[in-house]
């Protein structure tokens, strides 16, 4: 049963559906095939089975179902499944495409692989909500199973943060985004305004920052062991310089 709780800024569709194509721009899509190949690479998963949670529109969840891994991709948000079953379905694969909250689902001991990728990680008022995420991805695993969380780190964000930013589509549409830190270094929150034909509209949202060693705590908490930090997805060592913040953990 799924609990009843007070709606945040990631519940309204409006967001994923105007920003989509600044968030999915086709070569995001692209670059996936190789970086599917190189994670696989990085944690030599011990079977096929694969959960690839806030999947979002199948940006992962396809190319590894083409190369034969059995997939559950899982999101919140309608509109990016939808994309994501249209694009399966025009790459002839089969997933099981699940609508949930993630703090709501769980496989026990169904998956040899959990996967959270492009800062899906932190977005909850309540911190506390972030572990118990983890606790269920730590319950989902198959023994000996593994998780990788892959975020944009404190770290790296300190070192390159503006204030405000822009991005520029072909169409001419325009996205300003406005950023600020608040709760003691521990949050973003965003202001993001976007231009297109004349009119603004504008979303604000906010999510954890997490340092390697905070998110790597956690993972411990949840009751994930031998947990490694890399800076990218050739196994380079996370730091300051690191383009981002990715965390693997094993469930013995």
């Amino acid at each position: 049963m799924t609990a009843r709780r007070k709606k945040e800024w990631f519940d309204d569709d409006s967001f994923w559906r105007d920003m989509y194509p600044f968030m999915f721009p086709p070569k995001r899509f692209a670059d996936a095939v190789l970086e599917v190949d190189k994670f696989l690479a990085l944690i030599a998963p011990r079977g096929k089975n694969v959960l690839d949670l806030c999947c979002g529109p199948g940006r992962n969840s396809i190319p590894l179902a083409k190369r034969g891994f059995k997939v559950t991709g899982v999101d919140r948000a309608k509109f990016l499944l939808d994309k994501a079953k249209a694009k399966a379905r025009a790459a002839k694969v089969k997933i099981d495409w699940i609508q949930a909250d993630m703090r709501d689902f769980v496989r026990p001991e169904s998956f040899h692989l959990v996967l959270n990728l492009l800062t899906s990680f932190g977005y909850f008022d309540d911190k506390n909500q972030d572990v118990a995420v983890l606790r269920n991805m730590f319950a989902s695993l198959r023994p000996g199973g593994t998780c990788v969380i892959d975020v944009g780190g404190k770290e790296w964000l300190a070192r390159i943060f503006q204030p405000t930013t822009s991005r520029l589509l072909p169409d001419g549409t325009l996205l300003v985004q406005r950023h600020e830190i608040f709760d003691d270094w521990t949050r973003i929150r965003n202001e993001w305004i976007l231009i297109r034909k004349g009119r603004a509209k504008t979303f604000r949202f906010h999510h954890t920052i997490y340092s390697g060693q905070e998110l790597k705590e956690r993972m411990e908490r949840a009751g994930f062991t031998d947990v490694k930090l890399y800076g990218d997805l050739d196994g380079g060592a996370y730091g300051s310089n690191a383009q981002r913040l990715i965390a693997v953990g094993r469930k013995p």
